[in-house]
């Protein structure tokens, strides 16, 4: 019997204030194994020069990958927990329609980085793919650490135009995290229409 595939899903960006929650998921063939054996590791173990080095081959081996993304909107009318999990729906159903001919969903297992399963809050009908969850899956499954690495990159560069559209917080820097910059940018000019407002720190400036 023919083993599955393994598809890693992982998010970026569920804690910061401001900006969006953004997913990818990854398949990796057996050539890309190889290529990216010792490279590939939880993108938070990573500079990011090192990360940033890491997309073009892990996009170039992979047999997939797709990304997914949730707005600000989107995260303070459905909560960061559901809202982190439609990024990973939209970055799965990403990867399956660039590569359908090649990809069947019964063919595939998804292992989705942590304790929570997706279709506990998103429900079947929006999660029908056979899963398991891992915590610390970014550390231990290959897929998993190259989807951190596809969604981190992704986010920060996405962060990087916001600090162009959205001057003085800081997010080119800090990514929209609660950092003390942040902090003190948030207090002087208010929150930016980029910030989240369900947060507590964005809130209690409201």
């Amino acid at each position: 019997m023919t083993q599955p595939l393994i598809v890693g899903v992982d998010e970026a960006g569920r804690g910061p204030w401001a900006g969006p929650v953004t997913a990818a998921a990854v398949v990796l063939g057996p050539d890309a194994f190889q290529a990216l054996a010792g490279r590939v590791q939880d993108s938070k173990a990573l500079t990011a020069k090192r990360r940033e080095a890491l997309v073009p081959v892990i996009k170039d081996q992979a047999l997939g990958w797709g990304l997914g993304w949730s707005d600000v909107d989107e995260i303070d009318r459905l909560g960061i927990l559901k809202a982190t999990f439609f990024a990973m729906q939209r970055a799965v159903l990403a990867l399956l329609q660039n590569q359908a001919q090649q990809l069947k969903p019964g063919g595939l297992e998804f292992v989705v980085d942590g304790s929570l399963h997706p279709a506990r809050y998103l429900g079947e009908e929006h999660w029908p793919w056979s899963t398991r969850t891992m915590v610390k899956a970014d550390a231990q499954q290959p897929e998993v650490a190259a989807a951190s690495i596809l969604a981190k990159t992704a986010r920060d560069a996405h962060m990087e135009l916001l600090a162009q559209s959205h001057p003085g917080f800081g997010f080119e820097t800090h990514a929209g995290y609660g950092t003390r910059q942040h902090q003190e940018a948030l207090q002087r000019l208010g929150p930016s229409p980029v910030h989240r407002r369900s947060f507590r720190p964005v809130r209690e400036l409201l």
